[in-house]
């Protein structure tokens, strides 16, 4: 028996898990490492923490494995996808701590792209929206303001990436400096139709391109891990941007397939083929995979809600009415309905296709008769109301009508919101036997690459639902709760403005 190791570096801890062929987990390790918050709306990392908690998770779970790693086939990563870290080419040393996606000290150089009349440029030839979540501002910040560090820059001395660049060349000693199309395409320096840095971008952000890292494909042999790493060289052969990864473990390989994954917040991919779709709806497009040199690329449109789990947790923490997250469902499940109350969880503003930063949370319907089993039903509704928003607006960017949407993280266990969700949606919402969607796809990816999956119909034909939630809701009344949550939602929007 082998297997294939998925190292999944996400934004709290370092994973490293232990895949059959069947796609069964046999081992997962995990460790946590610091957040670092230097100032308000800062939010950094310590690279060597990264790589030093990713590498001690990978040899813990090499070691449990009493095969050896000589039965470890490949190894594939997926990683938090903006992260950006700049480290020195001769020391691989960093020369400033990991710019983490949440950090928000770049929104003035968005501020003045965008007021310099750029962001139309940026989303034809990236499909993104100018923000601080990318990485494009984070590079340039570093440059100008770590000492030297641009001077540096210029004379080929330092080398950037995301995540999954700075674990590659750690463990490969340096001898690789690459990433995927996945993560390259959430820098704002990367063009979609040629699939390659663009030199227009790199001038916009002040960004040399001798820094970057080469663009290889998702799924090849990139090279093996460095002497003293592990006791034998192990093949690395598979990279993907976390959510693009969990797209590809829960078999969206179609034109038209969906996944939705229940954290936090909520993450919503489609897969919409081989050529980029931009949206009309501030939806963004990016690449989801490109499966070695010869086959086309697959590009996905992603939506984000910002609070999904996040609003469980306020009911928690903040109302009081649950002890613990687990208990949300049997609560909501002790009334038939949500007695007309609705909760839009705008905490932080609405995310895709509303965007609007200054929503704020509303709680509407409240009647004498409320109690808190109808406040915690319609905050789990609140959220598959957000999902078939951000799918609504899909639908219409892509012309594709789906046939079911595929689920995923924490909150997906929850069967009273997953069959809500079908309700809402009109459509089967289907939960994966392997909720550990995004590791799995790192796992496929390498796997592909090395032969222990033979092609994409091999790992279809392992992938297995739980539960399928079929529809149950008359059409009529589905529709007539979303026309009552669009009211809900537009008393929530721009509350911050007009209540100034």
């Amino acid at each position: 028996m082998s297997f294939i190791m998925a190292l999944d570096q996400g934004t709290t801890s370092s994973r490293a898990i232990l895949f059959d062929h069947q796609g069964s987990m046999h081992r997962v390790v995990q460790k946590e490492f610091r957040q670092i918050y230097p100032q308000n709306g800062w939010v950094e990392h310590d690279p060597e923490e990264i790589w030093d908690s990713q590498l001690a998770v990978a040899r813990e779970a090499i070691s449990s494995c009493t095969l050896g790693t000589q039965y470890i086939a490949a190894i594939g990563i997926t990683n938090q996808r903006e992260t950006t870290v700049v480290w020195e080419r001769a020391t691989g040393k960093p020369i400033y701590n990991a710019i983490v996606w949440q950090d928000r000290r770049t929104a003035p150089i968005c501020d003045r792209l965008r007021q310099d009349g750029h962001a139309d440029l940026i989303q034809r030839k990236t499909g993104l929206v100018v923000d601080a979540y990318f990485s494009g501002t984070k590079i340039q910040w570093i440059l100008d303001n770590v000492p030297g560090a641009r001077v540096r820059a210029d004379r080929g001395e330092l080398a950037c990436g995301t995540i999954d660049s700075w674990l590659i060349w750690k463990l490969t000693h340096g001898h690789l400096h690459i990433t995927d199309p996945s993560n390259a395409s959430r820098t704002l320096l990367f063009d979609l139709q040629t699939g390659d840095w663009d030199g227009e971008l790199l001038s916009l952000f002040n960004v040399p391109r001798s820094i970057l890292p080469t663009i290889r494909t998702s799924s090849e042999v990139y090279g093996e891990s460095g002497q003293g790493i592990f006791d034998r060289p192990v093949p690395i052969a598979g990279i993907a941007g976390d959510q693009q990864a969990a797209l590809f473990g829960q078999n969206c390989l179609r034109h038209g397939m969906a996944k939705n994954t229940y954290g936090t917040g909520c993450f919503m991919l489609m897969n919409v083929g081989d050529q980029p779709q931009i949206s009309k709806h501030r939806l963004l497009a990016t690449l989801a995979w490109k499966l070695g040199p010869l086959s086309p690329p697959q590009f996905a449109l992603e939506g984000s809600v910002f609070i999904a789990g996040a609003v469980v947790q306020w009911l928690r923490d903040g109302l009081g009415i649950i002890q613990s997250s687990s208990d949300v469902e049997a609560l909501a499940a002790s009334v038939s309905d949500s007695g007309g109350v609705f909760l839009v969880p705008a905490f932080a503003g609405l995310g895709a296709p509303h965007w609007d930063a200054y929503a704020r949370g509303t709680i509407l319907g409240l009647t004498r008769g409320t109690n808190k089993a109808h406040i915690a039903r319609a905050a789990l509704e609140g959220i598959a109301f957000q999902v078939a928003d951000v799918l609504d607006a899909m639908q219409h960017d892509s012309g594709i009508q789906i046939d079911q949407l595929r689920v995923d993280g924490g909150a997906s266990a929850n069967n009273l919101l997953m069959q809500f969700q079908a309700d809402i949606l009109q459509a089967p919402v289907v939960r994966p036997k392997i909720i550990e969607t995004t590791a799995l796809g790192a796992a496929f990816l390498a796997g592909l690459a090395v032969g222990y999956w033979r092609d994409p119909s091999d790992i279809e034909s392992i992938w297995q639902s739980d539960r399928v939630f079929e529809p149950v809701m008359p059409a009529n009344e589905a529709a007539r709760r979303r026309e009552d949550w669009k009211r809900a939602l537009d008393r929530s929007k721009d509350w911050e403005h007009s209540n100034s």
